[in-house]
């Protein structure tokens, strides 16, 4: 469904061996962006493909979603000819990325070494639940086994008492859009200088990452000067306020911010011992306690108006279905309709804008191996 796209990766030819998520999400983020991903099959297909609704077999949502744009071949790698037509689609590739374990890509003879004999200024992404450097470098990982790793679901006990996953895939996600920042520097690298080069992106390491942004805090220093968290963010107060009628999320954080919003309102329990951030921060528990016993006073359509006209960041709870109604995105052209042989599919769509080379959703997701003769075709011809 895919192919030559615009955007500033026009031109660039990605070889995606990677399944499930993680992957998949980094190569539709490139899809989208111009770049002419060949997405790499068995014969019985994307396991994502089966895992959700669809209006067709082999076409589930979530994988609708991530592999939008590209187009499927299938090979079967466990032959020689899968391997050989493999090797021929690398030596015109410009990216080369996959989500198997080490000894298994090696096993199969597509490691780096390897993948570069055919293609030296290839740049080659390793897309791996732990790094290779440690000790868990073998070990199978999914989504839930690296949030639990990094820590989000002790956070969540922290919050409400109970260890809870997030319930988002995010480990897959934000090692995903690492895996495409990794690989575009490598590929800059390689336009600067003519160098191919091996990147490594694990989901363990990128999520202890992302996690210890806020939550090394005071483990930074040596001697540590606190626990590994950052009190705001495990408050167990911190959550969108109950109203009258509802919820709404409020955050009345800096001293301009508080000042407007105790002059407006006048909560008795207001005093001067509040009115800077230091001194909030030290018992942050405590102010979004007495915060939520306020918000009690008034409906949800009061306090937007209210912090909307004071300027106070304010949004009220929306649901996943109601995104695909909000006027902000709406208005924005967020959404892209695109014809497929199922429908219309309606995606969300390219967060970011370039002035020059803006991307663009070029297709839904392919059926499998829909693409495969004309691939095929094309190797023939070159």
């Amino acid at each position: 469904m895919g192919g030559v796209g615009q955007g500033p990766l026009a031109g660039v030819r990605v070889i995606d061996l990677t399944s499930m998520v993680m992957g998949p999400y980094s190569t539709q983020i490139m899809a989208d962006m111009g770049a002419d991903v060949i997405k790499i099959e068995p014969p019985a297909g994307d396991a994502t493909r089966y895992i959700s609704v669809a209006p067709a077999p082999g076409l589930a949502g979530v994988f609708v979603n991530v592999n939008r744009g590209k187009r499927s071949v299938v090979l079967d790698l466990q032959s020689d000819a899968g391997k050989a037509t493999l090797r021929e689609l690398i030596a015109g590739a410009d990216i080369f990325i996959h989500a198997m374990r080490a000894k298994a890509i090696a096993k199969l003879g597509f490691d780096y070494a390897s993948v570069a004999a055919i293609k030296p200024d290839i740049v080659y992404t390793n897309c791996y639940g732990y790094g290779h450097r440690g000790p868990y470098r073998d070990q199978p990982a999914y989504d839930d086994t690296i949030q639990a790793e990094c820590g989000l679901p002790a956070v969540q006990q922290m919050l409400t008492g109970e260890a809870n996953f997030v319930g988002a895939i995010v480990a897959d996600k934000v090692a995903g859009l690492t895996a495409v920042y990794a690989t575009m520097m490598a590929l800059f690298h390689r336009e600067r200088t003519g160098e191919g080069q091996e990147v490594e992106v694990a989901m363990f390491e990128t999520m202890a990452s992302f996690m210890l942004v806020e939550h090394a805090n005071g483990a930074l220093f040596d001697p540590p000067l606190s626990a590994a968290h950052y009190p705001r963010a495990v408050s167990s107060n911190r959550k969108p306020y109950r109203t009258k009628d509802g919820h709404v999320a409020a955050l009345i954080y800096n001293d301009k911010h508080w000042a407007l919003f105790v002059d407006a309102v006048k909560p008795a329990w207001a005093t001067p011992d509040y009115a800077k951030l230091e001194a909030r921060a030290k018992q942050i528990n405590h102010i979004y306690g007495l915060l939520a016993e306020t918000f009690l006073e008034r409906t949800t359509a009061e306090w937007l108006e209210l912090l909307g006209r004071l300027g106070i960041p304010a949004a009220p709870l929306r649901t996943p279905d109601e995104l695909f109604e909000n006027p902000h995105l709406n208005e924005a052209g967020f959404f892209e309709t695109v014809e497929s042989p199922h429908g219309k599919v309606r995606f969300p769509g390219i967060p970011t804008w370039f002035s020059r080379t803006p991307g663009k959703i070029t297709g839904s997701a392919p059926a499998l191996g829909a693409d495969t003769d004309a691939v095929l075709a094309e190797i023939t011809k070159n």
